[in-house]
């Protein structure tokens, strides 16, 4: 999802008035249609993005699967048996990566205020743009059309005066739609909706919600605030009956990064051989270098993750004394942390994975000289091994330490 936010004056007649126009942007089914752009016998089928079909996890479906009720997190086994004529495509986070960093340059054309979120979500402010770009109607349609024309991908855009707002209109209108929702509406566009609708609302708190007399935004909004914080707590009452009514105050942060990225697997059997973890880890910490580089990021922390036969989630991780883009170095402290963990024969692992957070721009002032002569080997290595794959082919070139290892891309 691609969120972009712009401010625009509401009253040319009072230059004083001014109305926030936000465009939330979600880019449809973002890795299956890029697989259906590059593979021209997917177009049209139903296409599940995930890892090994009898023990991976669906990372995304195309929007022929989710009539069958594919959905992304589904187990693979259970998602072949909704739709079993379903083409599995193995996940290129790399490329993904490469394609979300041409979006970000296109979201930089309307403004140079732009706050990534993930691969596929950002928010953009083009405040005092309007008159050279036009309105958020006008802005939302000239991005979806740039990145059709240039990128061949659909993207769905709603329009509001918030982000929550603009969010459930991008929501509305997929896919490859463009909603907007005019100043003084929010209300009237966000009654009819359940109250798992609203920020902050889980499983537990929509029982709550739901048990008090509760199931519409509508009765949210209208709701007596003692009867509503009885519920569900004076603070999270006061964040959603601002959120019913419309109300979103949160500001764009220019050039935040992405909250994690990251690479992971589920071994195709439970393992405690310390060795072929090690050498997972250090794929994975390659494929999370390529993306940080691919996307203009370095990490601070490091993070190694591991589930546990009994499917048992723990996470470790560390903090570097510089920002790096370097696989070598993100799998060295990766590895380290594997020390920290249990692993034996009646603790054997089903997944591993290596993530990167902490994010920092490539080009933030942080970056001091020192940093970045010490990580100009790995850096000039990181690029000079993204040239190489991108031309020949992720098998071109191989670290020495994989050689006999299956190292197959996840």
């Amino acid at each position: 999802m691609l969120h972009f936010a712009l401010r625009m004056s509401a009253d040319t007649c009072n230059p004083r008035t001014v109305v926030r126009t936000v465009l939330h942007v979600d880019m449809d089914a973002f890795y299956a249609s890029i697989e259906q752009r590059d593979d021209a016998s997917l177009r049209g089928l139903p296409v599940i993005v995930g890892g090994d079909r009898r023990r991976g996890v669906v990372l995304t479906a195309s929007y022929e699967a989710r009539p069958f009720g594919v959905g992304s997190a589904m187990p693979m086994a259970r998602a072949l048996r909704l739709c079993p004529q379903a083409r599995v495509v193995p996940p290129r986070m790399r490329h993904y990566a490469e394609v979300s960093a041409q979006l970000m340059r296109i979201l930089r054309r309307f403004s140079p205020t732009v706050e990534p979120i993930s691969l596929d979500e950002a928010f953009l402010d083009a405040s005092g743009e309007e008159r050279l770009l036009g309105d958020g109607r006008t802005i939302g349609a000239a991005f979806r059309r740039a990145v059709r024309e240039e990128l061949q991908l659909a993207a769905s855009v709603g329009v509001a005066t918030s982000k929550f707002v603009a969010k459930v209109a991008s929501d509305a209108g997929k896919p490859d739609g463009l909603l907007v929702v005019p100043p003084g509406e929010e209300a009237a566009f966000l009654a009819p909706l359940p109250v798992g609708r609203l920020y902050g609302v889980g499983k537990k708190t929509e029982e709550l919600l739901r048990s008090a007399g509760f199931r519409t935004v509508a009765q949210i909004a209208e709701a007596d605030p003692r009867k509503l914080a009885r519920a569900v707590g004076d603070r999270l009452a006061e964040h959603l009956a601002h959120l019913a009514r419309g109300e979103d105050p949160r500001e764009v942060e220019a050039d935040r990064a992405a909250v994690t990225v990251g690479s992971e697997e589920t071994l195709g059997e439970d393992t405690a051989d310390r060795a072929l973890l090690e050498a997972r880890i250090l794929v994975h910490a390659d494929q999370v270098a390529a993306r940080l580089r691919a996307s203009g990021w370095r990490t601070r922390v490091v993070v190694l993750k591991v589930k546990y036969a009994n499917f048992t989630l723990r996470t470790r991780r560390t903090t570097l004394p510089e920002p790096t883009v370097d696989g070598t170095t993100i799998a060295e402290t990766a590895r380290a942390l594997l020390d920290r963990l249990e692993i034996s024969g009646h603790k054997k692992v089903r997944l591993v994975g290596v993530s990167a957070a902490g994010l920092v721009s490539e080009q933030a002032p942080a970056q001091q000289e020192l940093a970045f002569v010490t990580e100009a080997r790995g850096d000039r290595l990181g690029h000079t091994l993204d040239q190489i794959t991108a031309r020949f082919g992720r098998t071109a070139i191989t670290r020495g330490t994989l050689l006999g290892t299956d190292e197959e891309d996840d």
